[in-house]
């Protein structure tokens, strides 16, 4: 059950009192507002993630009444009322109308924009949805006051990162699926997650309408209405850099001006970047030339390899049916372990990748990541395999690898072939439990190890010295045999 949080912006005739729930480490800190009005808001609560073993609790505040916590503070303006009132719009908008729209938000300045186009185009309300996938507690701080301040009537925050790594990673890290040699499909894993939860806030709030602030140029666009199609096909899709005038940066500023939405004050990033407790991604500026080397300073996961500790590393990591469960024999949770690894992986400088990929929209593009986890656990669960699959499993299972990580990478996530080939895979690898001994060392992962209750090897029959179950003097037959068709060809070539 993943975590939720909703904030909601009352009209100027309700007052609200919101509750600030901190979270450390890699949680993140969010404003949750407690309240209910009349006749635009459903009664609010806050879930917490079975996944971290706490309890389900739930809270309702009527009116005025605040929520029973420590920490409490009003969402007011200086003269007492309410900042931002609910979508006021009655009539269609320049381009239609639609009831609300659930939007996948950021808090940058391109999401920031949309809820004011929406607004304006489709005569909505705009509900702001967030999905924390990992990317990190400074995405996430002051998404309340973004969304806010540019007209959104609602906030809904959800803690996606155990079901990301459980029921999304994981099962491409069973499957082996690689796109194009390299890219371990950070990306690409975690937007149908986020597409699914988008469906499912949808109908929580009654909306009739998602929106998302993908260009046309990208795959995203299609990782997320692949599964909005694919989970509630009623669902109206918006996609404003598919529709809008706004052709940059400087265009977005200037409309955020005219409609009084502040611009947010980070520093932009001369790299256009992606981040998720999986991978972190790294395209535009140099990089648009394949023939650049990447800068030392762009780099944020993992330390350049030559930087690296002088001394190797080792690790175990515990397997169980083709998944991991354990690092150094204690067994944590799926996003808990990959977010060890990250760190011990970063720490050696593991997982760098430089690539010319092949989109789907069908141009080419660079792009730079680093996965220092994810490429640990790569390495570990295939070299497991190699003791517990047979020669025929190991190719059947690489040929289905490549369609499989072809289909997650073109956003077909809930396509009855891949959740065909998900169930091959977790059948076929159900007999790969063990655990893989690991050298991490200035950049490189390599395999010291591997042991398994279940593997396929045997000593008495692999060994130089003499055996009862293989005798030597079988091979001759065998090879004549297995020779047959080669040995037909140059008899007929000759003449014999």
């Amino acid at each position: 059950m993943a975590e939720i949080t909703a904030t909601s912006f009352p009209s100027s005739s309700s007052s609200a009192l919101a509750l600030r729930s901190s979270r450390y480490g890699n949680i993140r800190c969010q404003n949750v507002a407690c309240l209910r009005t009349t006749s635009l808001f459903q009664e609010l609560s806050v879930k917490r993630s079975q996944l971290s073993g706490n309890a389900v609790a739930t809270s309702h505040v009527t009116g005025t009444r605040a929520c029973k916590s420590q920490a409490i503070r009003a969402v007011l303006s200086g003269d007492g009322q309410t900042v931002v009132s609910a979508a006021d719009s009655k009539g269609a908008g320049l381009r239609g109308k639609l009831k609300k729209v659930v939007l996948a938000y950021s808090g940058g300045l391109d999401t920031s924009v949309i809820v004011p186009w929406l607004k304006e185009n489709y005569g909505c309300e705009v509900v702001c949805f967030t999905a924390d996938v990992g990317q990190g507690i400074k995405e996430l701080d002051g998404l309340e006051q973004k969304a806010k301040a540019s007209g959104a009537s609602q906030l809904v925050v959800k803690d996606l990162t155990e079901e990301f790594v459980k029921d999304y990673i994981f099962p491409c890290l069973r499957a082996g699926a690689i796109y194009e040699r390299k890219y371990l499909l950070g990306t690409s894993m975690a937007r149908p997650v986020i597409a699914k939860a988008m469906v499912d806030v949808a109908a929580e709030v009654g909306a009739d309408a998602v929106a998302h602030g993908c260009t046309g140029k990208g795959n995203d666009q299609v990782r997320f209405e692949l599964t909005f199609f694919s989970l509630n096909p009623e669902l109206k899709v918006v996609a404003p850099w598919r529709e809008w005038e706004i052709q940059g940066r400087e265009d977005a500023i200037e409309y955020a001006k005219k409609h009084n939405v502040p611009v947010p004050v980070t520093k932009k990033s001369i790299y256009s970047r992606d981040r998720n407790l999986w991978h972190l991604s790294h395209e535009g500026d140099i990089l648009e030339d394949p023939a650049n080397e990447p800068k030392k300073d762009m780099y944020m996961m993992s330390v350049d390899p030559e930087d690296a500790p002088n001394q190797p590393e080792y690790i175990e990591i515990g397997i169980e049916s083709g998944l991991p469960v354990a690092l150094n024999g204690k067994a944590l949770s799926p996003a808990t372990l990959l977010s060890e690894l990250n760190t011990i992986g970063g720490k050696h400088g593991i997982g760098r990748i430089d690539m010319v990929e092949n989109r789907l929209v069908g141009m080419k593009s660079r792009g730079v990541y680093e996965t220092p986890g994810g490429t640990i656990l790569f390495a570990a669960v295939q070299e497991l395999e190699s003791l517990t699959l047979d020669r025929e499993s190991i190719q059947v299972k690489d040929s289905l690898a490549l369609k499989y990580a072809e289909m997650v990478y073109a956003g077909r996530w809930f396509d009855p072939l891949k959740e065909s080939m998900d169930a091959f895979m977790e059948k076929l690898t159900e007999k790969t439990t063990g655990s893989v001994t690991l050298k991490l060392y200035k950049g490189s992962v390599s395999v010291t190890g591997r042991k398994s209750p279940n593997s396929l090897y045997r000593q008495d029959i692999s060994s130089f010295e003499g055996s009862e179950i293989y005798n030597q003097a079988d091979a001759a037959g065998f090879i004549r045999l297995y020779g047959l068709p080669m040995r037909v060809r140059a008899m007929l070539e000759k003449g014999i």
